[in-house]
């Protein structure tokens, strides 16, 4: 009797853990930097025009520059795609190509592009799956979200999300090898990479 009892106990913990593991929270998200020398994640996705963007491809022609975005309701990311757009030659005549990732919807990309005159590709990170791999992506405090909202900027309905999440604008040089050659990655919205730095990077 007691065997039985101790075999329907094993079965019962078996067939409960497979429900356990379904219904366990999902870790929190939280940004941190992709060291230098590191392989950059691949990722896919598609620009403002449906063009399809690949790492992998992107890597075949030369060196890549990714930048990250919060928004077009942010006025230093719309300084930084500008002043981006005005030194792109800079960048380009070292052999470089520019990609852009934002969670922000399309119809928000095309206000930045309107905004900051871009050229180069900006994709539309959707579901959120290039931001995670570059480790840029974190979930905004309930207080700043609120915040936001009293300037009129809601966060879920700028990116089509559910919840409020925002990337840390981050800019990442990758080198035909595939590795990370140049990282910046400040939290302070406020600090961005500036093009003469990338240029040395490359």
């Amino acid at each position: 009797m007691n065997t039985f009892s101790n075999l329907a106990g094993v079965l019962l913990l078996l067939l409960a853990a497979p429900a356990l593991a379904q219904t366990a929270p999902a870790p929190p998200l939280t940004a941190s930097a992709l060291a230098v020398g590191t392989v950059a994640p691949a990722f896919k996705g598609q620009d403002a025009a449906g063009r399809p963007v690949e790492l992998r491809q992107l890597l075949k022609k030369g060196p890549v520059v990714l930048y990250f975005y919060r928004g077009q309701w942010c006025p230093y990311c719309n300084k930084e795609l500008s002043q981006l757009q005005d030194s792109l030659q800079v960048l380009t005549a070292k052999g470089a190509q520019v990609v852009v990732v934002t969670p922000e919807t399309p119809a928000n990309i095309t206000q930045t592009v309107a905004k900051t005159k871009a050229s180069f590709p900006i994709v539309h990170d959707r579901d959120l799956t290039i931001m995670k791999a570059y480790k840029t992506a974190f979930v905004v405090d309930d207080a700043t979200a609120k915040k936001y909202l009293r300037y009129g900027i809601n966060l879920k309905q700028a990116n089509g999300l559910d919840q409020n999440i925002l990337p840390v604008p981050a800019t990442y040089v990758i080198g035909q090898d595939g590795k990370i050659k140049f990282a910046y990655f400040d939290a302070d919205y406020r600090h961005r990479a500036s093009v003469r730095q990338v240029a040395q990077a490359l």
